[in-house]
């Protein structure tokens, strides 16, 4: 009863000094979610003209929720990091974000800004497009979405997916992929 009674003595003075404790809740998740993102963020970024924390927050999406490193970067770990294998995690920082990995006929694009600056060389609406309905911008187009899981993705906020595209804005582009960033071969 006495923990009680303080827990809702301090939500009343909260709410006298004009705060709801929802938006106390909310500030405090939110302020976690981008320390965590910049926490798990496995290459320097490049914050300029970028909102650092719609930037962090993105990569809390990316890299702890969304698992993009599994198919966007091969290998998806550094050599003496695979987690898979009982190693501690690093993540190929080397070829991160930059495609590769083969799906029978298709191939995981590069997501990294191309020399426009833009992620995957499309604009905020483009990525949204890709996103929220499987959309290909390229004239070779392949279904180039028949592996990822954008009908889950395209569930996200429009928050959600601007935090993704601000941190991809954010991350060292690979302009061409390196012969190393390529999968290892299947085991014999």
């Amino acid at each position: 009863m006495r923990r009680h009674t303080r827990h809702l003595l301090g939500a009343a003075v909260l709410v006298a000094a004009g705060i709801t404790t929802a938006a106390v809740v909310l500030s405090a998740q939110g302020a976690s979610k981008i320390q965590r993102g910049a926490d798990v963020a496995p290459v320097p970024l490049n914050m300029n003209g970028l909102n650092p924390a719609l930037v962090r927050e993105g990569s809390y999406i990316v890299n702890a929720h969304g698992g993009c490193n599994d198919c966007h970067t091969v290998p998806s770990f550094a050599p003496g990091g695979d987690p898979f294998a009982g190693e501690p995690a690093v993540v190929n920082a080397a070829c991160y974000l930059a495609g590769g990995a083969a799906f029978g006929p298709f191939i995981s694009r590069n997501i990294t800004p191309r020399a426009n600056g833009l992620p995957a060389g499309r604009t905020l609406d483009q990525f949204k497009q890709i996103m929220r309905e499987g959309k290909d911008f390229r004239s070779d187009a392949t279904p180039i979405l028949q592996v990822m899981p954008w009908p889950v993705y395209g569930q996200m906020t429009d928050r959600d997916i601007e935090a993704v595209y601000e941190y991809l804005s954010a991350i060292p582009p690979i302009l061409s992929r390196p012969a190393f960033c390529t999968a290892p071969p299947p085991p014999a």
